[in-house]
Formats: structure tokens, C-alpha cells, sequence
């Protein structure tokens, strides 16, 4: 029984119900790594979540997995600006180093591993994060000629002043690339220092600090935006760097990994089977593109291969046995009888192109 009981002592998720029990729980695990899962009863991603925490901590057994519900809570939650859930919290020597907003199990895991690996860093090593810090931080603000640093990403921002920001550089034609603060606590705090900015989201152009949404409403109203921001290229030319970015270019719903729906991955399955090498790009990350190609194209849907540049079409022609693909490729490899026409044939159409 007692060995029962040992076993199962290890991987479990400890419950937090009150501020005195976290207190006395950020005392008690103040010598090793303490992940505590900010979570709902009534988002069914908490759950999802919960299992992985689970997972975790059976595999990391010298850390301290703890969940709390943020709205059962609020002081501890407010205290550390719990927004939304799940969000994840990791402490060292009773002190916060890093968060994590959003059911990201592989981010989770990441991070689980990269802090229980790194240890507790003695006070004689400050100066020297902080300088690593600073070379990152250097990094990421040059990491695009226009960077947004924002709460979420321009296709979900997760808050309004983030979300005003991105309608205002998508107004203007402006490209640009972001990062999303929540997703690295190190990030979102050492910015604030770094730039000597307290809020976002924050622009940064050639990696110098432009400011923050009232910076660039200013910008905008005096018309000064357009000469700072380098413009995004008209969507046609940048639909046609598309097409043919790579010999043979999937346009699809999802990506190679993953495809988000049942015709996605058929053409995935074709594709695959001929061992011809390709491209894919995932319409469901761009709306720009995912509607300018429809018109680019003359195509009304998805998914869309295109070789060298050209539409070959979706799924009913790209299957093998279709009638529109033996009309088009026959002159390639038409057997007598098209119910016997195979993956080679693919294997040919997509290597004569190439």
C-alpha cells in the first residue's frame, strides 16, 4: 500500500484553493521549479491541459506542478495579471520567470524542460543574463525591417489596443512581421527595460523604437506613417512570389503536418505518394491571400497546386484517375485503360514540369 501510495505521490498536479495555500505552496517549492496552471471548469482547453500537466509531471518528477482556478482565486489572479485562461506561470525561489498564455502543449513542454534543466542562477550571474538578454532582444527588434511587438498575432490580437495597431498598418499597406509578447515572459518584461516603454504593443522600425498606438495615430494623422514604414508589395506581385516560390506550390488548409480539412489532405496523400518534392502554404494564416488568389487564379476554392507559377488545379484534377487530368496530361503517360493509370503517372506530369 505504501509503495501505492509513493507511486502515486509522483506526477501529481497539486491543487491550489486559496491565497494562503499558494503563499505557502510558493514557500514550500521555493528550491525547485514550480509551474502553476491558471485554468476554468468551463473551457474545455483547461482540461486538455490539465491531462498534460499530468503527463508532465510524470516525466519531470523533480518539478512542482500545481493548478489553480483563476476565477476561484482572483487575488492571486489579479496579482499577476490573469487575463485569460489557461495560463501558465513558472517560479523559481518563490519569484515568477516566465509565462505562458494559450493551450500550447508543445511551448508548454518546451518550457517545462528548458527551465528545469537550467537550475537557479546565483546573483553574481544578473549582469550576465541581462547582457543575453539585451543581445536577444537586439536580435529580435532587427528580425524584420518593420517589427509589431503586440499581445497575439495579427490574425487573433488579443487585445484592443494590439488589435488597433494592426488595423492601422493593414490601412496602410504596411509590411511588417510581430511577435507575440505572451508567448515568453522573458521578452514581454526585458522589452520594457530595453526600450524604456512600459506598454504595448510597440513598433519598431530598422530596430529603433517608433512607440506605441498613440505614437503611431499621431504618425497617421500627420501622414509622416507612410515615409517611416516600408510598404508591403501589391498583393498581385506578391501572389505571383507565391506561386512560385517553390517548382511545385500547395495552396492548401493547414500545411504538411497537418492538413485542416478532408480535401487538404487527399492532395497531401497524392502528393506524398508520388515523392515529387513540394511546397505548401496554409491559406487559413492570411485572408489576403487565401481571397486575392482566388480572383489571381480564376479559381474558386481549395485546395490549389500550382507548378512553376501555373494553376494546375484542385483535387478533382490533380486525382489520378480523373477525366481532366488524362485530357490534359494524355500526351505524358495515358494508358489503355484509365482505371489502371497510377501515382507514377503524377510521379511523370510533376517531374516533366519541374
Amino acid at each position: 500500500m505504501a509503495a501505492g501510495a509513493a507511486a502515486a505521490a509522483v506526477g501529481a498536479v497539486e491543487e491550489v484553493g486559496s491565497v494562503g495555500q499558494f503563499e505557502e505552496l510558493l514557500s514550500l517549492k521555493a528550491k525547485s521549479l514550480l509551474v502553476v496552471h491558471f485554468w476554468a471548469p468551463w473551457a474545455p482547453q483547461c482540461a486538455q491541459m490539465n491531462e498534460v500537466m499530468a503527463e508532465l509531471a510524470k516525466e519531470h518528477p523533480q518539478v512542482s506542478f500545481a493548478k489553480l482556478e483563476a476565477e476561484g482565486v482572483p487575488e492571486v489572479s489579479e496579482k499577476y495579471e490573469i487575463s485569460s485562461v489557461p495560463t501558465f506561470l513558472f517560479f523559481k525561489n518563490s519569484q515568477k520567470i516566465d509565462r505562458l498564455d494559450g493551450a500550447h502543449a508543445p511551448e508548454l513542454t518546451k518550457k517545462v524542460q528548458r527551465h528545469a534543466s537550467s537550475g537557479s542562477f546565483p546573483p553574481s550571474a544578473n549582469e550576465h543574463l541581462k547582457e543575453d538578454l539585451n543581445l536577444r532582444l537586439k536580435k529580435l527588434t532587427r528580425a524584420a525591417p518593420c517589427m509589431l511587438f503586440m499581445k497575439g498575432t495579427p490574425q487573433e490580437p488579443r487585445c484592443g489596443f494590439s488589435k488597433q495597431m494592426v488595423e492601422i498598418l493593414h490601412k496602410h499597406n504596411i509590411q511588417f512581421s510581430s511577435f507575440d509578447i505572451f508567448s515568453d515572459e522573458e521578452v514581454r518584461q526585458g522589452l520594457k527595460t530595453y526600450s524604456n516603454w512600459p506598454t504595448y504593443p510597440q513598433l519598431y522600425v530598422s530596430g529603433e523604437l517608433i512607440g506605441g498606438l498613440d505614437i503611431i495615430k499621431e504618425l497617421e494623422a500627420s501622414e509622416e506613417l507612410d515615409k517611416i514604414c516600408p510598404k508591403a508589395p501589391k498583393l498581385e506581385e506578391r501572389l505571383k512570389v507565391l506561386t512560385n516560390k517553390a517548382s511545385v506550390m500547395l495552396f492548401m488548409k493547414g500545411n504538411k503536418q497537418e492538413a485542416k480539412c478532408g480535401f487538404s489532405k487527399q492532395i497531401l496523400e497524392i502528393l506524398n505518394s508520388t515523392g515529387v518534392e513540394y511546397e505548401t502554404f496554409d491559406i487559413l494564416e492570411d485572408e489576403e491571400v487565401r481571397q486575392g488568389l482566388k480572383a489571381y487564379s480564376n479559381w474558386p476554392t481549395y485546395p490549389q497546386l500550382y507548378v512553376k507559377g501555373e494553376l494546375v488545379g484542385g483535387l478533382d484534377i490533380v486525382k489520378p484517375d480523373s477525366q481532366a487530368f488524362l485530357d490534359q496530361y494524355h500526351h505524358l503517360c495515358v494508358p489503355q485503360n484509365p482505371a489502371v493509370l497510377t501515382v507514377c503517372t503524377w510521379q511523370r506530369v510533376l517531374n516533366f514540369h519541374t
